[in-house]
């Protein structure tokens, strides 16, 4: 039994004590400053430390834990589609949630990236973005379709604001073509997104197709990221006008 099954809850009652102790690192020979400053975040981050306390496998599990407390996108029952899914925080989050099982399995996940084992979950090795990506997908989830669809993938950063925008815009919009095709009617649709703007156009579609349509930040996402996400509830369905 892992120390998730063992007492943490999705729902964040019953937290673990973690004590919010400062560490200070040196900085060690070879190492860039900027390697030291997020050496010394990462190690001094209460949601990091409580990830591992609570046995999470990153920090991440928290923002979708955030979300759903206040929106309540997944419930038990729900099939889950995660994109982007390494390093397993939010298969982690959905399979508690849903109420999957090895027997009867509710979230498949995707990702190129190594991850370990989610009790109830079904792990793909692939990259989302090949072609054959979403009929495996969908041939994991046993051909039922999804209630929801989950993406936190993010393109890798090249320090320039205007390109990393552009290139997570891009796994925005794919993901995003993928939900329209496979969602339940009714279903949800999360996605990670940059400040600087989303296209008009990409908000016009999703507004046409979606009931209710808003940029969310967590409050685990750190300050001064420019991380968002974009929020689609209550899929229209297929010719949603």
């Amino acid at each position: 039994m892992s120390k998730k099954e063992k007492g943490a809850t999705p729902s964040g009652r019953g937290k673990a004590n973690v004590r919010n102790l400062h560490t200070k690192v040196k900085t060690a020979k070879g190492r860039k400053l900027s390697s030291t400053l997020w050496l010394s975040r990462q190690l001094n981050d209460p949601y990091v430390q409580r990830a591992k306390a609570e046995g999470y496998v990153s920090r991440s599990a928290y923002k979708l834990i955030e979300i759903n407390e206040k929106h309540g996108i997944l419930k038990a029952g729900d099939h889950v589609i995660d994109l982007g899914s390494a390093p397993g925080g939010w298969c982690q989050v959905s399979s508690n949630l849903v109420c999957t099982s090895v027997d009867e399995p509710r979230v498949v996940g995707i990702d190129y990236l190594d991850m370990d084992p989610v009790p109830g979950c079904l792990i793909l090795k692939k990259n989302f973005l090949d072609d054959d990506a979403p009929g495996m997908l969908m041939a994991a989830l046993g051909g039922k379709k999804p209630d929801v669809v989950l993406s936190d993938m993010a393109a890798p950063t090249t320090g320039h604001r205007k390109t990393d925008h552009l290139r997570t815009m891009f796994l925005v919009e794919v993901a995003l073509d993928f939900a329209l095709r496979v969602l339940k009617p009714g279903g949800h649709f999360l996605s990670k997104t940059f400040q600087g703007g989303t296209e008009n156009e990409l908000l016009s579609l999703m507004k046409k197709n979606f009931k209710s349509v808003q940029h969310v930040k967590p409050p685990a996402s750190r300050d001064g990221s420019v991380e968002l996400y974009l929020l689609c509830m209550h899929f229209k369905g297929p010719g949603a006008d």
